[in-house]
């Protein structure tokens, strides 16, 4: 498997199956079951500051909140999504959502979170500073930057 800058390319498959022969932009959204879509919706448009679009188009969901160009699709639960899914297969689980900022945006999210009495965690990658917490259903977020301080990152000088 081969990485380029705008996409994955695989080149050599064990399946004998032809390499794939379209390219990959980004991550476009992550589908998001929620207990309360109102509820949700706000709180991702209160905490994150995350923009809701198209709902012209889908009315009240999927709830696409976007950040740039990738967004958190919000689903009701029980909803019916029958016609996006692939029959047979069992619903998957995200382990973490994560949104990519600056250092100094990084900063002011921890304050914005504390001032909200909402409870984070903050953690060295190293080369990235990051803060975990969770959205109103429990499902648990990321904000992380790589855009560190120059003292934090010595050995990458």
């Amino acid at each position: 498997m081969t990485v380029s800058a705008a996409c994955w390319r695989w080149s050599a498959r064990p399946s004998g199956i032809e390499s794939i022969v379209f390219k990959l932009q980004q991550i476009d959204h992550v589908a998001v079951t929620v207990s309360d879509l109102k509820k949700s919706i706000a709180w991702y448009q209160d905490v994150l500051g995350l923009e809701r679009r198209y709902e012209d188009a889908w009315g009240d969901y999927p709830a696409m909140l976007c950040a740039g160009s990738t967004c958190v699709a919000l689903f009701p639960s029980g909803g019916d999504e029958s016609s996006a899914k692939t029959t047979g297969t069992a619903q998957g689980m995200i382990r973490h959502l994560a949104f990519r900022t600056t250092y100094a945006d990084l900063l002011e999210a921890e304050k914005n979170l504390h001032e909200r009495g909402i409870p984070f965690e903050f953690q060295n990658h190293g080369i990235a500073h990051s803060i975990y917490f969770a959205d109103p259903d429990g499902q648990q977020l990321e904000i992380t930057t790589y855009d560190l301080p120059k003292a934090e990152k010595p050995f990458l000088a």
